[in-house]
């Protein structure tokens, strides 16, 4: 893992400075010219064996899924598809440019860099990721890094096509989207894995190992907590309208959703508080930080959740009457999500919660003055101790527990485990399979936020039992022209 991400950010620092180089030049090169891979020979991966992958949604995550990629000599970058030209993304973590165009130009840039001249024909670029899929028949396999409102419709036609599928987590915007693609994909027989990297992590499998080992005796609560959002949330609907920026198809973009006009408040990036686009702060990180929870407490569908947020009313003058923004467009500016998940086999019934919006639980008495919870976290609490972000506390506990043997297998690393996946290998760490659940336990938060009322889910069903209304948010009605 570490010899990849040391490739990774030694591409990130060669692509950032070709990036000033003109585009036709970059794309006259990549013409002319093979990746060393073509020719074979040792060390070398043959073409028959390469992996033809596509990328639809080349946005901030869509750029790292792909620099993450190209590295790995089996794979080859054939396609990219995305519904802007390009974009500046440099007040973002993300940096530099991202759209199709910006991807494009990497992925040949690449393999220009990277093979002796030849007849390397170069990456497709589309705006529709149907006509991609359709056009592009050598495709294997695609990686889908759209907004969460697109997940499902995009994984789902490339399903559909036979074609292997990594999607960015959420793995869907609704639970039963999750459902449906998790079921879709086992039908199928294709490989899949959700983009939540640390599921693959060293950190992961020694939290499995040691909740078995008895470490802190039986686990009972859990607090999760996360400084997301760092993008507007609890906000007003904007009603001016300004022109559609050139190169972004709006229609497009807005995908499923109902339609609205453009606003630059909606993207990049932005998009994930306004609730027809993205999954607010619980979406965004809930399928990162539960994973290991689910995976050491063999969780499964919880038994009730209920959310208690912070409220943004505004006074509507021309039509007299308040709005609760909250509940109507966007997530709310903090959360607190909590879980009752029931007892499996031996393990007891457990209480997990969630804080977003800078809330925290209550700081653990165990944990040394001098030392920090951090932005987000996990607390597990269990009644022999307490384990918070990996490590026993206090400190003098964990120095003095006897670690037990390491049972599970380590990861290749995150992208790799699809890769071999696909190539017909064991299934990925977080294939739809695990993913799907996940995913749905996760977005459950979500029709509690909105509901506002305590819920009892029927898991097997997807039904929310006590309070028939909060029905209407476990899927969504689709714009004419999209479906699953």
């Amino acid at each position: 893992m570490k010899n990849q991400e040391s490739t990774t950010n030694e591409l990130n620092s060669r692509i950032s400075r070709r990036d000033f180089l003109g585009s036709a030049a970059s794309a006259m090169a990549a013409f002319t010219i093979v990746p060393r891979s073509v020719f074979g020979g040792s060390g070398h991966v043959a073409p028959s064996e390469r992996l033809n992958i596509a990328i639809i949604g080349a946005g901030g995550q869509g750029i790292v899924n792909l620099k993450r990629l190209l590295p790995i000599e089996e794979t080859q970058i054939v396609a990219v598809c995305d519904v802007n030209t390009e974009s500046d993304y440099s007040a973002f973590y993300f940096g530099g440019t991202a759209g199709r165009e910006a991807a494009k130009r990497i992925a040949e840039s690449y393999y220009g860099e990277q093979a002796p001249s030849g007849t390397y024909r170069g990456c497709a670029a589309y705006v529709d990721f149907n006509e991609m899929l359709e056009k592009e028949k050598g495709i294997d396999a695609v990686v889908v890094a759209t907004t969460d409102n697109v997940h499902a419709v995009a994984a789902m036609a490339a399903i559909k096509k036979g074609k292997h599928v990594y999607c960015e987590k959420p793995l869907t915007k609704t639970i039963y989207e999750s459902r449906k693609l998790a079921e879709a994909a086992k039908k199928a027989g294709v490989a899949t894995q959700m983009g939540n990297q640390g599921q693959a992590s060293e950190k992961t499998r020694l939290l499995c190992e040691w909740l078995w080992d008895g470490a802190i005796g039986q686990v009972r609560e859990i607090e999760v907590w996360c400084d997301r959002p760092y993008w507007p949330q609890g906000i007003r609907r904007p009603k001016d309208t300004p022109p559609v920026p050139s190169g972004l198809d709006w229609d497009r973009w807005i995908g499923p959703a109902p339609y609205r006009p453009y606003n630059p408040c909606y993207l990049p990036f932005v998009w994930r508080g306004w609730m027809d686009f993205g999954a607010g702060a619980l979406g965004d990180m809930g399928c990162h930080q539960f994973d290991a929870i689910f995976r050491a407490l063999k969780l499964g569908h919880p038994k009730s959740v209920e959310a208690s947020t912070s409220v943004y009313t505004y006074y509507e003058k021309a039509e007299n009457k308040y709005y609760n923004q909250v509940r109507e467009d966007t997530y709310p500016r903090a959360s607190i999500v909590r879980y009752e998940f029931g007892a499996r086999g031996d393990m007891p019934p457990v209480t997990l919660t969630w804080y977003d919006g800078g809330l925290k639980p209550a700081r653990p008495k165990e944990l040394e003055e001098d030392r920090e919870m951090g932005p987000f976290g996990e607390l597990l609490i269990g009644d022999k101790g307490k384990i918070i972000n990996g490590r026993i506390i206090p400190e003098e506990k964990m120095k003095a527990y006897k670690r037990p043997p390491k049972i599970l297998p380590r990861s290749i690393g995150h992208h790799k485990e699809w890769i071999e996946a696909c190539k017909g290998g064991k299934p990925a760490g977080s294939n739809f399979d695990f993913a799907g659940p996940l995913t749905e336990v996760v977005l459950l938060g979500n029709v509690a936020i909105r509901a506002g009322k305590k819920l009892y889910w029927d898991g097997a069903n997807m039904k929310v039992t006590n309070v028939p209304e909060a029905n209407d948010y476990v899927h969504r009605q689709y714009r004419q022209g999209w479906s699953l």
